[in-house]
């Protein structure tokens, strides 16, 4: 075979050829999730393979963290997420030789992702070493309607004559893998991690409970199976401790076809016993029997099919970016479908990568994507943070602080980050969980939410930054010691966009309690602390660098000393990995937008001058090395009318995961980047802005593109939003009449289209980066397929 890498094509991603070298990467692009399972694209044989792994969402365990010197308040238990019992391995034996694509011959292999279907389907033709053909034809699924359930069909036609076939289909447990990790206390932590219970198996059913030894989780996975063959069959079924197997063989005939339906159930729970985890995941695959593959089918197909009506994006003139918008999209929507109550990973869950655990960038990038195209999604990862709140309290006691202080990177909602500069001190987390709820509150007008969860998140979280912050002799709120986004820039006073969203937290807290006083009165919220929350939201102290004329980004950074790039090489980067940051923290020198995000998130308090002077600034000194940069970078580019320079960020962000820009796809896809590429078309070339509850609209395209769409639900109504190079369309899809605002002018969306001009704008002189750092340029001319 000669060709081999990805295809493009609008609906699927399908790759081309064996490469065993690129098996980490597609195992992670071909991951299959709803949100509480995953499981990575490996091979449904097992072997070869790159980084095997099965998740469930919240299942962790636990280990120390090491400190060369302790310190108070430090964090002293990480937690790491386990790869737990594999349930996707089925072995073929081709008259008695392992069917292995590293043997014989592979004369035709592809495999692809279908949005639309919610399946990963194979292809493969082979000869072995001895000459035997055969075609395997498998596809997989991870079910969005029944959660707790995995299918996977596989038919295996032998092409040259009788043969005998031998399938062996495995519950496999602590299954060998290389560590990841150079901690060994982790890498300890996660060797063999899983206990066993429990064992049964029965005709073509098993059962498998294990339990980790330190966090003192228990998980059940079990099997059953569905057969199709010629006459002669014969099946067995064993059970070990680790491993439950059932083995089929069978004599097929040229033309005849061996077919296996594999269903899995997979549960777990910190209470739950060993009865009561087995009957759960027994009665999974129960419901999954009685509905039957072309049932879980049809179930799949009718859940993508409303998803894609909400949530598509359709670009006319970049085939290549039309593929990875809606492969990103779909992949966020893994991440969050079916999470219910836990949090959505900054993988997802399709690798091990940051260990599984969630950060602030859930609900500042991702978040406000479900919001607006699947809120349920949205509200289920918020509930979470919630149900972590008390948590977060005992973090602020811990820190001397009042209210919650909810974690930089956490599974269970204990902090577990050990580096205190980059960790804690990163407080904005609390005010972005704080946004995301008036977000979702204001898109969706949830008022059961708002009482259960959303008042008593925003207040705790308002008074975090009452004890966190003062009122200096100048009248003016100031937060000191504090850490933004920005990783390269550590313990700083005022930085503007913590500042900024601290803020906003503070006005929503005091609108919500206003709204549900019955949970404010249970707060012990009076009259009094509110007056405090909008004293200090009025007078938060937003510093700005009058001699040059832009924002810094924290207190005192435009008189750093600049970052010496043109001395710095490409191979230097990223810059965290080659300098001390001793270095980074004293100059001008930004990891990923900070002051840019500020722009976007916090737009209303900037005026039009300010922001193309801010952006303008920042942009020589960005340097990208967060895959959380372009999107935002691409978002503001757009708005002060840089266009071209926005549509090569948001290509970045679309395609971080599709063209490894970072190196490291084989730990799992990055969720921020992917919602990014929702966020550079809808808040970049769409210029769509919430601040307030209020939708706006700016929308403008750069001379590459013909033509975009995008979908938006907003309480309840769905409204498409249709743009050319000089005009725009608003209509309504289902639901009443939408209110929004284009470019200023109020609109009534309705079932009758309206189309609106797209104003000029003068974007001025383009602004550079730093030697080596723009990103790739968008071409108009798009290759059909991009060989590796």
């Amino acid at each position: 075979m000669t060709r081999r890498g990805y295809e493009t094509a609008p609906w699927e991603l399908r790759w081309q050829g064996l490469a065993i070298d690129q098996l980490e990467k597609t195992e992670s692009t071909f991951a299959l999730s709803n949100g509480h399972i995953g499981i990575r694209g490996t091979l449904e044989e097992g072997e070869p393979r790159g980084l095997p792994g099965t998740y469930l969402n919240g299942f962790y365990e636990e280990h120390d963290l090491p400190y060369a010197e302790a310190g108070y308040s430090y964090p002293e238990a990480g937690q790491t997420v386990v790869n737990v019992t594999d349930g996707k391995i089925i072995r073929l034996l081709v008259e008695d030789e392992p069917f292995d694509m590293r043997y014989g011959n592979a004369t035709h292999h592809e495999r692809w992702l279908d949005f639309r279907a919610g399946t990963l389907s194979r292809v493969t033709e082979w000869v072995s070493p001895t000459g035997r053909q055969v075609r395997v034809h498998t596809q997989r699924l991870v079910s969005f309607t029944q959660r707790a359930v995995v299918a996977i069909r596989y038919e295996v036609e032998p092409l040259d004559g009788e043969t005998q076939l031998v399938l062996q289909s495995d519950l496999l447990a602590n299954e060998p893998i290389d560590p990841e990790t150079k901690d060994p206390r982790v890498a300890a932590a996660l060797q063999s991690p899983l206990q066993s219970e429990f064992t049964v198996a029965k005709d073509h059913h098993a059962v498998l409970v294990h339990r980790t030894r330190t966090s003192g989780l228990r998980m059940a996975a079990a099997m059953d199976h569905q057969i199709e063959s010629p006459n002669g069959l014969r099946t067995d079924i064993m059970v070990e401790d680790d491993l439950a197997r059932l083995t089929l063989a069978v004599e097929v005939p040229k033309g005849g076809k061996l077919r296996l339906t594999k269903f899995l159930g997979y549960g777990w729970s910190a209470k739950r016993s060993i009865p009561a985890l087995r009957a759960q995941v027994s009665a999974a695959l129960a419901g999954a029997v009685q509905t039957g593959w072309d049932g879980l089918l049809e179930e799949q197909r009718a859940f993508l099919a409303d998803f894609w009506d909400t949530a598509d994006i359709q670009i006319d003139g970049d085939p290549e970016l039309q593929q990875a918008t809606r492969f990103a999209l779909y992949h966020v929507l893994q991440a969050g479908a079916r999470g219910e109550s836990r949090a959505i990973p900054g993988k997802g869950l399709t690798g091990p990568g940051y260990d599984g655990h969630a950060f602030w960038d859930t609900e500042s990038f991702v978040l406000p994507v479900l919001t607006y195209t699947v809120p349920e999604a949205a509200r289920d990862a918020l509930r979470w943070r919630h149900s972590t709140l008390d948590k977060a309290r005992d973090r602020a006691r811990q820190l001397g602080l009042g209210g919650a202080a909810f974690p930089w990177r956490s599974i269970n909602g204990a902090e577990c980050s050990a580096y205190w500069p980059a960790g804690t001190a990163a407080f904005h987390v609390s005010a972005d969980i704080s946004d995301a709820i008036a977000r979702y509150l204001a898109a969706t007008g949830d008022d059961e939410f708002e009482r259960q969860c959303g008042t008593e998140t925003l207040a705790e979280t308002a008074r975090l930054w009452m004890s966190l912050g003062h009122f200096d002799l100048h009248g003016r709120f100031r937060i000191d010691g504090v850490t933004g986004p920005d990783e390269y820039t550590a313990i700083k006073d005022n930085n503007v966009y913590t500042n900024l969203m601290a803020r906003r937290n503070l006005l929503e807290a005091a609108a919500s309690c206003e709204r549900v006083p019955e949970v404010a009165t249970a707060l012990g919220v009076d009259e009094d602390e509110l007056g405090t929350w909008r004293e200090a939201a009025e007078r938060m102290y937003i510093p700005y660098d009058e001699e040059l004329g832009v924002h810094p980004q924290s207190e005192n950074f435009t008189r750093h000393d600049e970052w010496d790039f043109e001395r710095t090489t490409a191979e230097q980067y990223p810059l965290l990995l080659h300098f001390p940051y001793f270095d980074l923290y004293r100059k001008q020198v930004v990891k990923q937008a900070d002051l840019v995000l500020a722009l976007h998130l916090c737009g209303e308090h900037f005026t039009a001058e300010q922001k193309a002077r801010d952006f303008a600034y920042y942009e020589a000194r960005t340097v990208r090395d967060s895959s959380l940069s372009a999107s935002t970078q691409a978002v503001i580019a757009a708005e002060v009318g840089h266009l071209d320079l926005a549509y090569d960020y948001l290509g970045e962000a679309a395609l971080t995961d599709l063209h490894d820009v970072h190196n490291n796809v084989r730990q799992g896809l990055h969720m921020a980047s992917l919602a990014g590429a929702w966020n550079g078309v809808v808040a970049g070339l769409g210029g769509m802005r919430d601040h307030g509850g209020d939708i706006t609209f700016s929308p403008r395209l750069p001379d590459g593109l013909d033509r975009v769409e995008f979908r938006m639900c907003v309480r309840g109504s769905r409204f498409a939003v249709e743009v050319h190079a000089d005009r725009v369309s608003y209509r309504l899809v289902s639901g009443e009449p939408v209110e929004i605002t284009h470019h200023g002018q109020q609109v009534k969306v309705s079932e009758h289209p309206v189309t609106l001009p797209i104003p000029k704008i003068d974007p001025g002189p383009p602004p550079t980066q730093p030697p080596g750092r723009a990103p790739s340029r968008r071409h108009p001319e798009r290759l059909r397929r991009h060989e590796l």
